[in-house]
């Protein structure tokens, strides 16, 4: 005779891994992305904070570097995330997307710069999470 197997939910510390994996991602690209801003101010690459900045050519400085951290971001999730590295990654990717998307939304009447920068940074959340989340499996095939 055999005990039959209950469905049990995930375990707690599980779930905690999972968080903390989510919300490291998010603190790296935010402490980056914000960190090399500060630099930039500093350096008076960037106009001083508050005022608004118009060229696109700065913009697409401010975007790039952005992007290559979100991808950071996400590998790092998906590197500390206790199971399915990818779905985690994507996880923090579809919060990166909402939370860009409500500051797109603020933004654009603000007239703080051109309106396809916080348009393009909100949407290229979800490729660059799944960027990050690629690149780590891809690492963990070829070992």
């Amino acid at each position: 005779m055999t005990a039959p197997i209950a469905n049990t939910p995930a375990r707690p510390h599980r779930l905690g891994r999972s968080v903390g994996a989510v919300l490291l991602g998010f603190i790296v690209v935010v402490v980056l992305s914000l960190g090399t801003d500060q630099v930039l101010h500093v350096l008076q690459v960037y106009p001083p904070w508050g005022q608004p900045m118009h060229d696109p050519g700065l913009n697409f400085l401010a975007l790039s570097y952005r992007c290559v951290y979100a991808v950071l971001g996400s590998y790092l999730t998906a590197r500390f995330a206790p199971h399915s590295p990818m779905r985690h990654a994507l996880i923090g990717g579809a919060i990166g997307f909402v939370i860009s998307l409500a500051g797109a939304i603020a933004a654009i009447p603000m007239d703080l710069g051109p309106m396809w920068y916080p348009i393009v940074l909100a949407f290229s959340s979800l490729p660059c999470a799944w960027l990050g989340g690629a690149l780590y499996q891809r690492k963990q095939v070829v070992r």
